[in-house]
């Protein structure tokens, strides 16, 4: 994916939207990743998730809901607290594990262009502008399973092919919030390895 993915989308494309200002922070946030994606057409998606996909998705949720509980543990009882975060970071390792058999179901990761609010890919089928696609989407490495709809809203040509640019539709707090989690995450280790050569160059 190319630096042009990082344009404000909705610049783009002349949307008033009352909520500006949050849309363009989401867009802001925005990074080149690698996850797995299956992509189905809305009103044609008539499939069950896998018992696997299912149990990621709601191992996650779990997740979410509990870190209001864990900040509050924090504030009166730091060694739970910390015991807590050792037993997440369990959990992190076996949706790793887990993620890693569900690649087999919806195919190998692929580069994509992800924020809060969009995702930039490229697909063998290229689907008109306007039509509402239905993704499972698994965030790399931790697993994180999704499942979103999401809008064709542009084709943009590139060396890789036609890019589809999607923004999603009625995304849930949670998986919203777990979105921007990931996206935070990815960004602090992609700064952090931006720093490495100058630290073995200044040795």
């Amino acid at each position: 994916m190319h630096a042009d993915l990082h344009s404000d989308l909705h610049c783009s494309y002349g949307f008033a939207m009352s909520t500006q200002d949050t849309e363009d922070r989401r867009e802001y946030y925005r990074i080149d990743d690698q996850i797995a994606l299956q992509i189905r057409l809305a009103q044609t998606q008539t499939e069950e998730d896998s018992l696997l996909f299912s149990l990621l998705g709601d191992l996650h949720l779990l997740e979410y809901e509990a870190q209001p509980l864990l900040r509050a543990v924090g504030e009166t009882d730091r060694s739970v607290a910390s015991y807590f975060k050792v037993i997440n970071k369990r959990i992190d390792l076996l949706g790793q594990v887990l993620a890693h058999n569900l690649l087999k179901d919806i195919g190998p990761a692929r580069d994509v262009s992800l924020s809060e609010s969009s995702l930039v890919f490229v697909d063998e089928s290229v689907h008109p502008i306007g039509t509402l696609l239905s993704l499972k989407i698994v965030l790399l490495p931790q697993g994180f399973g999704l499942r979103v709809d999401a809008r064709v809203i542009e084709h943009r040509h590139s060396v890789d092919g036609v890019q589809t640019v999607t923004l999603f539709e009625n995304l849930t707090d949670a998986t919203r919030q777990i979105l921007a989690r990931h996206i935070l995450h990815k960004q602090a280790q992609q700064r952090r390895l931006a720093l490495q050569p100058d630290d073995v160059s200044a040795l």
